[in-house]
């Protein structure tokens, strides 16, 4: 089952960037706010991490060839990581920006309209998370996923320096700004670590989650009462690609033929209950014991 283009969300954060950074940047000429001005820069690093979105989707949606047999999935762990290098940048450019603004604090002018600006900025931003975080989960793309969450860091942060400006605004307290961007800065950072913890994971072919890895084990306990066994149960996940592989050890009575209809029984089965799944199963006869010779990653050879 092959999954449709995900370009057009790509295209979707990317505009929702640009009109972010307009409004962004005129609420920060508006009040003179070092956060706005915060806020107006990690909007910046938004456009570059969609612009790489797209790049990595449309060199994932590549179909298999001689050089990438297995596809071009792996792609979008690369998005995903540079999706959190991007907010870790924006956190340091925040913090830069709000500590020398607490060291020379400065009045805001027209809070008013800027703050309705702000929260314009911060409605697209939140409608264009939402829309990219729902298609992240439905198509198993962690690209979309890593720029939903990255756009939805940014609302965080323009809730924190809106909620800052309004504050120095009813208190007079104009270190009040600069402090509420340095927590926001703070806080981004973890969903930072987050994406960049998942990208090396995926680049390291990391095992499928432990509820997925059970659903396929369920299956393959399921024929054990008609003498069938297994072993050398590896997965991996490459974006939305599901790889599984075993092995199946049938009695050596049994036909080739039988084997081989049990084997597609059992192909099937995990491919319903997950779909889009590649399993590469491997039939052995049970007593022979070189079929639990090669159980070992390094002794396989099929």
């Amino acid at each position: 089952m092959e999954r449709p283009s995900l370009k057009k969300y790509a295209w979707l954060s990317i505009g929702a960037a640009i009109a972010t950074i307009l409004l962004k940047t005129t609420a920060f000429l508006l009040t003179g706010s070092v956060g706005l001005l915060s806020d107006a820069a990690e909007s910046l690093v938004n456009l570059v991490g969609a612009i790489v979105a797209l790049i990595m989707l449309t060199i994932a949606a590549r179909p298999a060839d001689e050089s990438h047999a297995h596809g071009h999935s792996k792609a979008e762990y690369f998005s995903s990581g540079i999706e959190g290098g991007l907010i870790l940048i924006a956190a340091v450019t925040i913090a830069y920006a709000a500590i020398q603004r607490l060291f020379n604090p400065q009045p805001l002018e027209d809070v008013g309209i800027g703050v309705i600006v702000a929260v314009a900025a911060s409605a697209i931003n939140f409608f264009v998370s939402r829309v990219l975080l729902k298609a992240g989960k439905k198509y198993d793309s962690i690209t979309l996923e890593a720029d939903g969450k990255h756009l939805m860091t940014d609302v965080w942060t323009s809730i924190g320096v809106i909620g800052g400006v309004v504050a120095v605004a009813i208190t007079g307290w104009e270190r009040l700004d600069p402090i509420i961007a340095l927590l926001v800065a703070v806080n981004i950072v973890w969903t930072a670590i987050g994406l960049l913890r998942r990208s090396v994971q995926g680049l390291m072919d990391a095992s499928l989650p432990i509820e997925e890895q059970a659903a396929v084990v369920s299956v393959l306990e399921n024929y054990k009462p008609l003498g069938v066994e297994y072993h050398a149960l590896r997965t991996r996940q490459a974006a939305a690609r599901r790889f599984i592989s075993f092995h199946i050890l049938v009695p050596g009575s049994w036909t080739v033929q039988h084997g081989h209809e049990v084997l597609e029984q059992i192909e099937d089965e995990i491919c319903r209950m997950l779909p889009g799944a590649i399993v590469t199963a491997h039939l052995e006869p049970l007593e022979d014991p070189v079929s639990f010779a090669d159980q070992g990653l390094n002794h396989a050879h099929d």
